[in-house]
This record gives structure tokens, C-alpha cells and sequence, in this order.
């Protein structure tokens, strides 16, 4: 019975001694949780470009075609002859195209001295009409189109009389002339 109580006993302790070494003993702490992988990189947003500051348009340059056609009228007469048409193509009509806008267009006729006043401001008026209405079936803004007449006012040439009428109608045949002239604002 000793022995058994002293078996009992040694039990009894190494019981003991293994609930104490338990109690003592710290457990084995979890192994640290990994650390969050980084979030992926997400692109920061680009920056705005700086403002790109355009040059101010440069405006487009005034612009005059100032042309004097002498030859286009026979003496007495406001028709446009063959020559007098291909004149007005290569000095004008050919030159429109060098406007980006055209603002207006003036169109003066004169006649020459013969004559009475009152005859030659309707002869003049006729002529500046007639270059209108060419002018505009060539294309030119038949709005911005304004005719004028001088008459006999503003010549250009002047003849002695003489004896010879054919030939003082030659002499002053600078005076029947129309002067177109273009207003507008030059193509770039």
C-alpha cells in the first residue's frame, strides 16, 4: 500500500508538474500574417498639358486692285467690244481670285469731251453698266458692284481741236475709259 500510495503520489505530482509546465510555458505564437502585397501601381493621371498658345491670326491684309481700261468703248458707244472683254479678263477678272473677301467694287465710266454734258454723264453711266454686267456674269458678287459716272469731267488727255474730226476722236480716246476698282481683304 506504500507503494501504491506513493505511486499515487508520484502520479499525483507528475500531474501536477505537467499542468504547471503548462501553465508556464507560453504557446508557440501564430507565425505573423504575411504583409498585404502592395496594391498594383496604378498609373497617376497625367498631367495636363500646359495650354499651347496659339499665335493670334495674323488678319488678313487690306487689300485695293485699282486697274484703268482705256480702249474698251468705240467713240459714241457703250458696248463692250471683243478686245475691250479680253482687257477686262486679264486685268480683272483674273485678279478676283487674289481676294479672300471682296467688299466692294467700284466701276467709274468717263467719256471724252465731245458733247454735250448732260449726253456724256448718261454715256458714262452706260459704260460703267456695261462693265458691271460683264463683270458679274465672270463671276464677280454683282451686290457689291457699284457703277458711277463722270461724264466729261475727269479727263485724262487733252487735244488741240483740229479740222480733222476722226482724228481728234483718236486723240481723246484715253477719256472714254472705265476704272474699276476692288476692295477687299488679300487671301493669305
Amino acid at each position: 500500500m506504500r507503494i501504491q500510495n506513493n505511486a499515487r503520489s508520484f502520479l499525483s505530482a507528475a500531474a501536477l508538474a505537467v499542468l504547471v509546465g503548462c501553465a508556464t510555458t507560453e504557446e508557440p505564437k501564430p507565425a505573423p500574417a504575411p504583409a498585404p502585397a502592395p496594391a498594383p501601381a496604378t498609373p497617376a493621371p497625367a498631367a495636363a498639358p500646359a495650354p499651347v498658345v496659339k499665335p493670334a491670326p495674323v488678319p488678313p491684309k487690306p487689300m485695293a486692285l485699282r486697274v484703268t481700261s482705256v480702249e474698251l468703248f468705240e467713240f459714241d458707244k457703250s458696248r463692250l467690244t471683243q478686245v475691250a472683254t479680253d482687257k477686262l479678263d486679264r486685268e480683272v477678272v483674273v485678279r478676283l481670285g487674289e481676294f479672300q473677301v471682296i467688299r466692294q467694287i467700284n466701276v467709274n465710266g468717263h467719256a471724252d469731251r465731245l458733247g454735250s454734258a448732260q449726253y456724256n454723264q448718261k454715256l458714262s453711266e452706260r459704260r460703267a453698266e456695261a462693265v458691271k454686267a460683264y463683270l458679274a456674269r465672270q463671276g464677280a458678287p454683282a451686290d457689291k458692284i457699284e457703277t458711277y459716272g463722270f461724264g466729261k469731267t475727269l479727263q485724262v488727255k487733252s487735244c488741240p481741236d483740229q479740222k480733222d474730226r476722226k482724228a481728234l476722236i483718236e486723240c481723246l480716246q484715253p477719256n472714254r475709259r472705265v476704272e474699276v476698282e476692288v476692295l477687299g481683304t488679300a487671301r493669305p
